[in-house]
């Protein structure tokens, strides 16, 4: 079976060396990188782990930093990727959204290959995700270049962990009432933003959004997998790692012991992303 990882985080090896530093003006990234879980990866560490899991192409991106001058580093090294592994790698672009010149490093990273922007971290980045006037330039921005959008949220109950955040399913919600134009992955299931799709309202209102599995063994019970088939809404849902925090070999686990077709397993580990690749104009296979 195909498998496109639509979720996975590389590092610069300069941010890789002079991660502290960067900490003492990044407190987002600093708060993430000093967590239990958190693990770097180059790009070759990742290439080395698709072929040993025998994963087929990546969606990479770098760190989105508050400061540009980091995120255009990320983005240089996502684009030298992508071009160096064109046909395993495809990259999106971070931009701390409200800093001038973040719409002008957009148009550049597209102009160099990049297909979208993210994962974008709204609390990290000091943005309001459900605030227009604080969006509606990035989303032109991509809109216009054919480009979607990869947006970090968190479930708002259960355990704290580092990153998590405080935006969740109404602000994520609220984002894609004033945005419908733009296509949008909400990473870690939405923080639980699909269950609301079962209203029929919702349902048209989040008929831009998707929805990534990053971090699901530390977050959800395998179970999750059957509500979501019982929702109908698995062709909303994109295999995404987490990588280098987890791997695929913690996802299968995940599949062990329930009842899933291969159909809905095809659905979720490629085809999907597919799907939004060509709302946006784009394709991810060579």
């Amino acid at each position: 079976m195909r498998v496109v990882d639509s979720h996975v985080h590389i590092y610069p090896p300069e941010v890789i060396s002079d991660w502290e530093k960067i900490g003492e003006k990044e407190p987002y990234f600093n708060v993430l990188v000093r967590g239990k879980v958190h693990k770097w990866a180059t790009v070759e560490d990742l290439i080395a782990q698709m072929d040993s899991d025998g994963i087929s192409q990546s969606l990479i991106f770098g760190f989105a930093f508050s400061d540009l001058a980091l995120c255009r580093l990320c983005n240089d090294y996502v684009i030298s990727a992508v071009k160096r592994y064109p046909d395993r790698l495809k990259g999106l672009a971070v931009v701390p959204p409200l800093v001038r010149g973040a719409i002008s490093e957009i148009e550049r990273c597209r102009q160099n290959g990049l297909i979208g922007v993210g994962e974008l971290f709204p609390e990290g980045q000091d943005f309001d995700l459900a605030d227009a006037r604080e969006t509606w330039r990035l989303v032109g921005a991509c809109h216009e270049m054919g480009m979607f959008l990869l947006v970090h949220t968190a479930e708002p109950v259960g355990h704290d962990y580092p990153g998590k955040g405080n935006v969740g399913p109404k602000e994520a919600a609220a984002f894609c009432l004033n945005h419908p134009e733009i296509t949008v992955i909400f990473a870690h299931f939405g923080g639980g933003l699909w269950m609301y799709e079962l209203m029929p309202e919702m349902k048209l209102a989040l008929s831009n959004a998707y929805y990534d599995t990053a971090a699901a063994p530390f977050l959800y019970e395998p179970q999750i997998f059957k509500a979501i088939e019982a929702s109908g809404l698995v062709h909303k849902f994109l295999y995404g790692s987490d990588y280098p925090i987890l791997s695929l070999n913690r996802y299968k686990k995940l599949f062990e012991g329930i009842d899933i077709g291969n159909s809905v397993l095809k659905s979720i580990f490629s085809d999907n992303f597919e799907h939004v690749c060509q709302d946006d104009g784009l394709s991810m296979k060579r």
